[in-house]
């Protein structure tokens, strides 16, 4: 017989409180593109102010700060720092070669952050949530008003996306996935 993950079981007995939103809580912080850039893409080509899914590599400690402030504020589920984490929305920044790991490096934050709260009280199970959110880029509607049939990505395109950040959520250790924000059915 298949066991229920942990969440499935605390479900039967309570609500779970799932934290708030992590980009209104970086913008606290008044980064500038430095931060974003840190060591790592200092030389990189394109301004990074903005794509919060980078602090990760460059600020993980503003990430796992934010993270832990949920966690002491009462969340039992945290979600990854990973709302643009896939190649077609990186692709503006001209970092599709860092999806991946991008996706890795979050979940390792936010267990860090998971990890020193079960420490601090081993009585409330807490969990992380791989954060999926919207594409820039649409499948139901055309960017093209002359074109109603023009598509800035495919189907295939859109799916490859989403699996390669799915996939790297899931090798690293989520609990569970959280597809939010999407405002087109078809993505």
């Amino acid at each position: 017989m298949e066991r229920d993950h942990p969440i499935a079981d605390l479900l039967r007995e309570r609500i779970l409180i799932i934290d708030g939103a992590m980009g209104t809580m970086v913008q606290r912080y008044h980064l500038q593109e430095a931060d974003y850039r840190g060591e790592r893409y200092l030389d990189h080509p394109i301004d990074l102010l903005n794509n919060n899914d980078v602090l990760v590599f460059t600020r993980p400690d503003i990430i796992e700060e934010i993270h832990s402030q949920y966690l002491d504020a009462g969340a039992d589920i945290i979600e990854t720092n990973t709302f643009n984490a896939n190649a077609i929305s990186m692709a503006d920044y001209e970092l599709e070669a860092d999806v991946r790991e991008m996706n890795i490096a979050a979940v390792t934050v936010a267990r860090r952050a998971v990890d020193k709260a079960m420490l601090r009280d081993p009585s409330r199970p807490r969990f992380v949530a791989g954060a999926i959110g919207p594409l820039n880029r649409t499948l139901s509607m055309s960017g093209d008003p002359e074109d109603p049939g023009f598509r800035k990505v495919t189907f295939d395109q859109v799916f490859a996306a989403y699996y390669e950040q799915v996939t790297a959520l899931v090798e690293a250790g989520v609990d569970l996935l959280l597809a939010e924000t999407t405002f087109d059915t078809l993505n």
